[in-house]
């Protein structure tokens, strides 16, 4: 059995996925009536549902003491392939993998073993449990057997194991770091959104929220400007046809919203595509026209499962910085260059680094082998030139066509799933885009999806952590709080107020009957970027003391030498 290179996705998740056996085996023998659902790896860490009483925290304390047994018993994990009679015969008593088994296709199927406790598994594993160094029992949750909501309630826990204990006290202690920011708190805290049951799955963004939100969008506006593209937006509610015609109906039915309007069927729009498909067939299309670069801020809605909604980050209602490029084979290596090269600039101004990956032809594609190729082609050439380095997902693109995706990485070294390049297939088919070409025949473009922020609000979320709440002055929704020590003080502190307001600054007079220093906390819990103090010696000279959120004080400056720093650093979006 290969040694475990941490580096490695699919070694952590080898690991992870030993781990969640050896779960399984110590609540069957504290629990021998639990019937075992099933227990792969995510993305950090590994879950194991079971069919048993509500796990309560002392038991995940008694099961966390018998996974160290199990793992101090150095049991090697073995693995088997046996008649699929056999496998129904040995798990007899365990419903959730009979019905597994039946499933499953061929006449045989693999288990594992480690000591006397055999699990329904294809694997691959760790060479036994005493390579397990640390393990921890996270939080215990429901889940649906299989995800639907048809189905029955079962008890999910969540754990993190690692080679070594050093290994997970690093990870707990970004764990309680990641939960100081977690979105939710902050959002609360600083007064930028909320979330209600009346509406599951939707956030009610705040006006402070509202300011970032606002900035995140002029900054897009500013930049599409920039790199040639033409702003739409499409309906929300569009017929039912339109969705046969795209796929949707057929592939996404489960995930869309339905209504009826003059007795004919409507959805509320899960993606953008289709409307942008409508606005590109307005008029008859040359190649002088292409590539055509069309950019859409289009609110869309998805029916997620309740049990995977999380803040910002998994909603129903949201909004897709949509955009659809329209070339020739002949433009796509240098569109695509142009999206990478407008997705680094993005990136940088946020902080982010981030790496790449290439995901090739599945299994299920549509097209032809020469597309294909053209394709994974133009996107490897572009990432090639731009000298980046990437890993090649093979079989993992979409249906449609193959794609590039982008993950950043935080403040706490977590990676986010954001932008993404895909070529598409599939809607220039379905909705017979063409252009006349120099040779006055009608030829079909090349398609490019692309989003850079993905969702607005979930990449709202990210920021939010990633910052910590302490968003840079650009963003800030109040940029500076001026606290004048004194009554006497309040109509300077005022005229400073508008003259940095002048320059667009969101500027707060504090003028409550507090202290100085109680003032001064309050603005740096909100995470005001700069705090003025103004006082006699200010209001004489023309000053205001300034101090930073994290405590600094730089001293006295013109008010108007401040301002004009203040109008710089936001310009810059530093």
């Amino acid at each position: 059995m290969a040694k475990v290179d941490w580096k490695k996705a699919d070694d952590r998740k080898r690991f992870w996925h030993s781990t969640s056996h050896v779960l399984a085996e110590a609540v069957k023998e504290l629990y021998p009536k639990a019937k075992l659902g099933i227990g792969p790896a995510i993305e950090n860490g590994f879950y194991y549902d079971f069919d048993t009483k509500p796990f309560k925290p002392e038991n995940l304390k008694k099961i966390e003491k018998k996974m160290l047994e199990i793992i101090k018993a150095n049991k090697k994990f073995v693995k088997k392939d046996i008649e699929k009679a056999e496998a129904l015969k040995q798990f007899k008593s365990e419903p959730y993998k009979i019905e597994l088994i039946k499933e499953l296709p061929g006449k045989k199927v693999s288990t594992y073993t480690s000591g006397k406790f055999a699990d329904l598994c294809k694997g691959p594993h760790i060479e036994s449990t005493g390579k397990i160094g640390a393990v921890k029992l996270l939080r215990v949750s429901g889940a649906y057997w299989k995800g639907s909501e048809k189905n029955k309630m079962l008890q999910r826990i969540y754990g993190i194991s690692f080679p070594d204990k050093k290994m997970l006290r690093q990870w707990l202690h970004l764990k309680e770091e990641a939960e100081k920011r977690n979105h939710l708190k902050l959002g609360k805290a600083l007064d930028l959104f909320s979330m209600h049951a009346e509406a599951p799955g939707t956030a009610f963004i705040h006006s402070k929220g509202m300011v970032v939100l606002n900035e995140l969008v002029k900054f897009w506006r500013e930049e599409h400007l920039k790199a040639d593209y033409q702003e739409i937006s499409t309906p929300m509610i569009l017929k039912k046809e339109l969705w046969e015609q795209s796929g949707h109906w057929d592939h996404y039915k489960e995930n869309m919203y339905f209504t009826q309007i003059d007795g004919e069927e409507f959805a509320v729009k899960p993606m953008n595509c289709p409307g942008g498909m409508l606005v590109y067939k307005t008029k008859r299309r040359s190649y002088r026209e292409l590539p055509m670069r069309v950019a859409e801020l289009g609110t869309v809605h998805r029916h997620e499962l309740s049990g995977v909604l999380n803040g910002l980050f998994r909603v129903r209602k949201f909004t897709q910085d949509d955009a659809h490029i329209y070339c020739t084979e002949e433009q796509l290596e240098q569109e695509i260059i142009n999206i990478i090269d407008l997705i680094d600039r993005f990136y940088k101004v946020f902080g982010f680094s981030y790496h790449v990956e290439l995901s090739t032809k599945p299994a299920n594609a549509m097209g032809s082998k020469k597309m294909w190729e053209v394709a994974e082609n133009s996107l490897q050439k572009a990432l090639q030139k731009k000298k980046m380095k990437f890993k090649i997902n093979y079989g993992d693109g979409a249906f449609y066509g193959p794609k590039i995706d982008f993950h950043i990485k935080d403040s706490l070294g977590r990676t986010w799933q954001c932008a993404t390049i895909q070529l598409d297939f599939s809607m220039p088919e379905k909705f017979d885009l063409s252009y006349v070409g120099k040779d006055d025949k009608q030829h079909r473009p090349v398609m490019l999806h692309r989003v850079i922020y993905g969702s607005l609000e979930r990449f709202f979320g990210i920021l939010i952590e990633h910052y910590g709440g302490a968003f840079p002055l650009w963003l800030a929704p109040t940029q500076v709080s001026l606290i004048p020590i004194a009554d006497r003080h309040v109509k300077y502190a005022e005229k400073v107020k508008k003259e940095l307001e002048e320059k667009g600054l969101r500027v707060l007079v504090d003028s409550r009957q507090e202290s100085v220093s109680a003032k001064v906390r309050d603005a740096q819990l909100k995470k005001i970027p700069y705090i003025l103090v103004a006082g006699d010696r200010e209001q004489k000279d023309g000053t205001v003391t300034v101090r930073t959120r994290n405590g600094k004080v730089t001293g006295e400056i013109k008010t108007d030498k401040f301002t004009k720093k203040m109008y710089e650093e936001i310009k810059e979006r530093k």
